[in-house]
């Protein structure tokens, strides 16, 4: 403590001047977990994707990552939920102006399940329905995940869902959309999407008005 000069106020304001630093240190150690983790699950799926794994694509060590997450499954489903908040900002954000070009909102909202995300999202499923612990979490994060989903569309698409039949036609564009996901897991499925998004703007504005 010799260093420290001019009393209680120079003690009190080193471990302020620390804390700051350290905790930001913390946030981009977290931030590279839960990225890391995507990325092997989306390439490795669940049995591949070990916090180990994880922890040394992150580049840092297996106790770091386990301060950060105690259990493999916290370190997986707050990975997923993260990187589906990340890419609902940008949805909103590339949109921000509001309702938008019905086919430009289509694309942007079928991307979203054309991706690393979703790849990711789909290993969670499959191991959640095998694995007891697992399961009720993903089950919960899927259903905030979707009732966002639905939200941010809705907003979009300049929706009315006081009008009958309104809610179940951007779901269905939603189960849409999740389904040519899958389609694109094993193939790239690019052309035939692109005329499924046409159509679906079509039918959306002859059901929107």
């Amino acid at each position: 403590m010799g260093a420290v000069t001019g009393g209680a106020t120079g003690a009190t304001s080193t471990p302020a001047a620390a804390t700051g630093p350290k905790q930001a240190r913390s946030r981009v150690t977290r931030r590279h977990l839960l990225e890391a983790a995507v990325s092997c699950l989306a390439e490795h799926g669940w049995a591949g994707s070990t916090v180990s794994v994880v922890a040394e694509r992150a580049g840092v060590s297996r106790g770091a990552a386990q301060h950060h997450f105690p259990t493999r499954e916290d370190l997986f489903t707050a990975a997923v939920e993260y990187v589906a908040e990340e890419r609902s900002t940008a949805l909103r954000d590339l949109f921000h102006a509001g309702p938008a070009a019905r086919p430009a909102v289509v694309e942007a909202l079928v991307d979203l399940y054309t991706g690393a995300l979703f790849r990711a999202a789909l290993q969670l499923w499959v191991a959640a329905s095998n694995e007891e612990q697992l399961r009720p979490r993903v089950t919960e994060l899927e259903a905030r995940v979707g009732r966002e989903t639905h939200r941010i569309a809705v907003e979009l698409l300049g929706a009315d869902e006081s009008v009958p039949g309104v809610r179940e036609t951007v779901q269905g564009l939603l189960d849409m959309a999740r389904g040519l996901g899958l389609a694109n897991v094993l193939t790239d499925d690019a052309a035939r999407r692109a005329r499924v998004v046409a159509q679906w703007s079509r039918i959306l504005d002859a059901a929107l008005g």
